[in-house]
C-alpha cells in the first residue's frame, strides 16, 4: 500500500458527537526510521472513553487534539520491521488510533498469540489495549470485592465491559443482575452470559423490576451508565455496599445526571470508587492471565458488534454513545 487512511478530529463537539467532528484522510505511507515497525490494523476498537478525550475539560488523560488521528486501541500484523523485537507477520496489539496503518517504536505494543483467541478478542474481552476485560475485572476484584452468595448489580450489561463483570461474578458464587436497554439484550444477558436476571430499564418500571430482581437489596454495583439507573440501585444498596464507578455514558452529551438517593451514603455507609485501569498496570498479568484462560476454554463468553471498513468508525461511534451496539463495538479495517 502506497496510501492509507485515517480519521482525525476536525472540530470538538458540542452536545452530542457528529459526523461533521470527523474528517477522513488519505495519507502516504511513511518510511520507517530505525527502531520503527510499520503495522497494518485489521480492527479498532471504539470505546466510550473518546467521548471525552474529545472535550478540553480538565481530566485524567490530555485532550484529543484537532487535526491529529482520534485515539484508539488497535490490534494487526507488522508488514515492515526496522525494529529487532519485532518480526514481519507477528500479531500485536497497540493504540494506534483511528486509521489502517501505523507506526510504532514499539514500546506501547505488545504481541498476542491468536492460536486458541481470536484477534479481535485482545481489544475486548482480553484487555489490552480497548481494556474492557481488564476494566471489568479490576473493578470487581479490587473495589467491588464480592463474596460468594452476594448480590452483584450492573449497568450497561450487555456491553463490553459490563458482560465481562457479570459473569465473573457468576463464577465467584454471586447473584448477578444485569440492566441493559431492551428485551434482546436483557435476553442474551440472562440467556447466553448466565447473569440470574436483567432490567430492561426502557421498559418503564425500572423500580419495580430492580426490586424484584434484588429481593434481598444490592451488595456491589458495577457503575457505567450514571442518571436514573444509577439513582434507582443506590435505592437499594444494603449496609457497607462497594460502588465501582466506571463509567457515566448518559451524562457524556451534557445531559443532566441528577441523583435524588445520594443520603444512601450516609445510611447505607457506601464506598464508592473511581479508577482507570491503566493506572493499575502491576495487576495486569494476574488479570489477563484469569481472562484469557477463560475465554480461551470458552468460559468466558462475549460478542462483538462489527463496523466495516475505517469510514463507517464515526457513525458506529455515534451509535455506541446511543446504546445501539451490542457487545464490544469494533471496526473491520
Amino acid at each position: 500500500m502506497a496510501t492509507f487512511q485515517r480519521i482525525v478530529l476536525a472540530s470538538r463537539p458540542k452536545g452530542e458527537v457528529s459526523a461533521d467532528n470527523f474528517r477522513l484522510e488519505t495519507v502516504e505511507v511513511p518510511a520507517l526510521k530505525e527502531g520503527e515497525l510499520l503495522v497494518r490494523n485489521r480492527f479498532l476498537s471504539l470505546d466510550p472513553y473518546m467521548r471525552g478525550r474529545m472535550e478540553t475539560t480538565k481530566s485524567y488523560a490530555t485532550p484529543q487534539e484537532i487535526d491529529a488521528v482520534m485515539v484508539g486501541g488497535t490490534v494487526g500484523e507488522v508488514v515492515e520491521s526496522r525494529n529487532d523485537k519485532f518480526k514481519v507477520g507477528e500479531q500485536v496489539a497497540g493504540m494506534l488510533g483511528w486509521a489502517e496503518m501505523g507506526v510504532s517504536d514499539g514500546l506501547l505494543l505488545r504481541k498476542v498469540d491468536t492460536s486458541a483467541i481470536p484477534l479481535s478478542a485482545y481489544l475486548g474481552s482480553v484487555g489490552m489495549p480497548g481494556m474492557p476485560g481488564m476494566t471489568a475485572w479490576y473493578g470487581l476484584t479490587q473495589i467491588m470485592k464480592p463474596k460468594a452468595g452476594e448480590t452483584v448489580v450492573v449497568s450497561a450489561a450487555s456491553g463490553a465491559v459490563g458482560s465481562v463483570v457479570g459473569q465473573l461474578a457468576k463464577q465467584r458464587g454471586c447473584r448477578a443482575v444485569g440492566i441493559a436497554g431492551g428485551a434482546d439484550k436483557c435476553r442474551y444477558v440472562v440467556d447466553e452470559l448466565g447473569f440470574d436476571a436483567c432490567i430492561d430499564y426502557k421498559a418503564g418500571k425500572l423500580l419495580e423490576d430492580l426490586e424484584a430482581a434484588t429481593p434481598n437489596g444490592v451488595d456491589s454495583l458495577f457503575e457505567n451508565v450514571g442518571g436514573a439507573v444509577f439513582d434507582a440501585v443506590l435505592g437499594r444498596m444494603n449496609p457497607f455496599g462497594r460502588i465501582a464507578l466506571c463509567g457515566l455514558i448518559s451524562g457524556y452529551n451534557g445531559t443532566p445526571m441528577p441523583l435524588h438517593n445520594v443520603r444512601s451514603f450516609l445510611t447505607m455507609r457506601l464506598t464508592m470508587q473511581g479508577f482507570i485501569v491503566s493506572e493499575h498496570m502491576e495487576l495486569w498479568p494476574q488479570g489477563l492471565g484469569e481472562l484469557g484462560a477463560l475465554v480461551a476454554t470458552g468460559k468466558l463468553k462475549f460478542r462483538e458488534s462489527i463496523a466495516e471498513g475505517l469510514a463507517s468508525a464515526p457513525q458506529a461511534f455515534i451509535g455506541l454513545l446511543n446504546g445501539k451496539n451490542f457487545g464490544k463495538q469494533l471496526v473491520r479495517l
